[in-house]
Parts: structure tokens; sequence; C-alpha cells
């Protein structure tokens, strides 16, 4: 993996460039590696289950704060801080284990 000088543009960032460069931060350097090859990588079936609820979350917590209705009520129900649609998943992975 490459090292990003200090005076670099690039210093202090963190993420992807398109898909084909990712940059790390590990202390206080950063790294650039390639972009993963992920097309070989075969999930298992516990994997495919765990997606397959975090997509009923996600489509849960998007009714949730597309509705007017809903999401006044839950509006009252959040800490400060905290969002209706992150309120709404959490919600939904403690009513379904």
């Amino acid at each position: 993996m490459a090292r990003v000088g200090k005076n670099s543009p690039l210093n202090d960032l963190s993420g992807q460039l398109g898909k084909q460069l990712v940059l790390k931060q590990y202390a206080d350097k950063t790294g650039v590696s390639a972009y993963p090859d992920m097309s070989k990588v075969k999930p298992t079936g516990l994997q495919l289950a765990r997606r397959a609820i975090f997509g009923e979350a996600v489509a849960y917590a998007k009714a949730i704060n597309n509705n007017p209705t809903t999401k006044a009520e839950y509006l009252e129900k959040l800490a400060p801080g905290q969002t209706v649609y992150h309120f709404a998943m959490q919600e939904y992975f403690t009513n379904h284990p």
C-alpha cells in the first residue's frame, strides 16, 4: 500500500475515489490502495439472511419517514440529535431479532 505525504492534498481524507482508489487512515498516516474486487466473493446463507432483514428495516424506516402522520408521531419519541429514520431502524431491529 502506498502512503500519502504530509503535504499532499489527499492527506486526512478517507473513502473512495471512483471505483479505482481507496484512501484509509492509519493513526497519523494516510494509505492508498486499489479498490477491492469483490466479484468472486460469495456471501454465506447467514449473510444473505441478514441482508434481507436489513432491507426490510430500511423499507420500514423509509415508509415511516415518508408518511407525515407517522413521522410526526415519531418526532415526539426522539432524543436530541436523533433522526426519525435511525430511530425507526433501531425500533425494527429491536422488535424483529
